[in-house]
């Protein structure tokens, strides 16, 4: 046996019932076990997170482990090592000795070693007449070799659950692009449906992942977005069911045409949008007959002339945090330089229009066709885009004729602004 009897600390150290345990199980050492120090100390720096002990403690452990002479810890070679706090501090990198017993206390008390004090609390070793280590007084690395099965057991847990953990994270990755890529289809096609709160529902879910999440917080988003993603797809194969049924190219055709190839997929990770009520609407696509479509198409017009700031075509608005999140120019241009709502972003448009030299007269009348809120969404757009655009009261004109013969959507030039800021983490308000 390495250690045959209980050891108490010197000085003022209390003994506990931790210290007790460790030196029982190190009693029990077989005179034949052994285990290679630097593997069970590669297999301690895995299994760290189970055992409660920090990186500075463990490499306070590896000083330690070079100061035993031999690769392989055994009893026959002895296992108490002796060196001072000098000698351990050159060994941290120059670690303060107030720094290393604080850390050695912390690798005892996870017993991983024992302490094994002389009378004076010196660490030393007495030496028999050929010169080789007699008794010792120092540190035990002997809770090494009786724990080594269960260390390599916890290291083994831990990389499972990281591989695990990374598996889950590759599939909400690819599931995350999937649903982002049907939305921007679905929107660039101006299908029926309230696309905009499906994208409100989706950035929901992405920002609601923690920074550091655990594989069941993973796995609970993953199966929402994979919920999401199966009824994104069966709403569209519906409504190109009832494409192909109606056999009419008029309605095969795109709406509009969009000549920016640019995605949102690949900056889905980056946009910080902060959605609030609209989160929990469920996605409503049309897929009648012609006539009842028209009629429908009729009706939701009758309804968006209805709404507060939606009074001219029936051109749906977008959610405020997507446009500033396309557009993070205008905040500075909000009330006290932030913008909280749409009575913020409609009074920050005012002053924008001014600034560009856009009349009062081009503005009402944008707001009178494409309604109030997605007037201030376009000179947003202008505003981000002013080096590009020669006259922004002729391009604003320009925009709201085609507005009027339904030619234009401002879901392409919003989503052409996200992907030029890259995902920008920039928040509104």
């Amino acid at each position: 046996m390495e250690t045959g009897s209980v050891t108490t600390p010197f000085g003022q150290r209390p003994m506990t019932l931790g210290m007790l345990a460790s030196q029982k199980a190190a009693s029990e050492l077989q005179a034949d076990q052994s285990v290679d120090k630097w593997k069970i100390y590669r297999a301690l720096c895995a299994a760290k997170p189970l055992l409660g002990v920090t990186d500075r403690a463990l490499a306070v452990l590896n000083a330690l482990l070079s100061f035993y002479p031999k690769n392989v810890l055994s009893e026959e070679n002895g296992l108490v090592v002796f060196p001072s706090n000098d000698q351990l501090s050159l060994r941290s990198h120059g670690m303060a000795e107030q720094t290393i017993r604080r850390h050695l206390a912390v690798l005892v008390e996870a017993g991983l070693i024992v302490r094994k004090d002389s009378p004076n609390g010196k660490r030393y070793a007495r030496r028999v007449k050929e010169g080789e280590v007699g008794e010792a007084f120092g540190f035990s690395l002997a809770p090494l070799i009786v724990r080594a099965e269960e260390i390599e057991r916890l290291a083994a847990e831990v990389v499972a659950e990281r591989l695990h953990v990374q598996r889950l994270r590759e599939q909400l990755s690819l599931c995350r692009r999937d649903v982002a890529k049907l939305i921007e289809t679905a929107m660039e096609e101006d299908l029926a449906g309230d696309w905009e709160a499906a994208f409100s529902y989706f950035r929901g879910l992405v920002d609601g992942v923690p920074r550091t999440p655990t594989a069941e917080r993973i796995a609970t988003t993953l199966e929402e977005m994979q919920t999401l993603r199966d009824d994104i797809t069966n709403r569209l194969e519906t409504l190109l069911k009832a494409k192909n049924t109606r056999g009419n190219p008029a309605q095969t055709e795109r709406h509009i045409h969009n000549s920016n190839p640019d995605s949102i997929t690949e900056l889905e990770p980056a946009l910080e949008i902060k959605q609030g009520a609209n989160s929990g609407r469920t996605l409503e696509p049309y897929a009648g007959a012609p006539a009842e479509k028209q009629k429908h198409d009729d009706r939701n017009t009758a309804e968006a002339q209805s709404r507060p700031g939606s009074d001219g075509a029936g051109m749906k608005s977008f959610p405020l945090g997507l446009v500033l999140q396309a557009c993070p120019d205008m905040v500075s241009y909000g009330p006290g330089g932030s913008i909280a709502n749409w009575r913020d972003m409609m009074a920050a448009a005012v002053v924008v229009r001014g600034m560009l030299g856009v009349s009062a007269s081009a503005y009402e009348e944008a707001s009178a066709t494409m309604g109030a809120e997605n007037a201030a969404t376009v000179m947003a757009c202008i505003l981000e885009r002013g080096g590009h655009i020669n006259s922004a009261g002729g391009y604003l004109r320009d925009l709201t004729r085609r507005a009027e013969r339904g030619e234009f959507s401002i879901g392409p030039m919003l989503m052409s602004l996200v992907r030029a800021h890259g995902g920008a983490t920039r928040r509104a308000g």
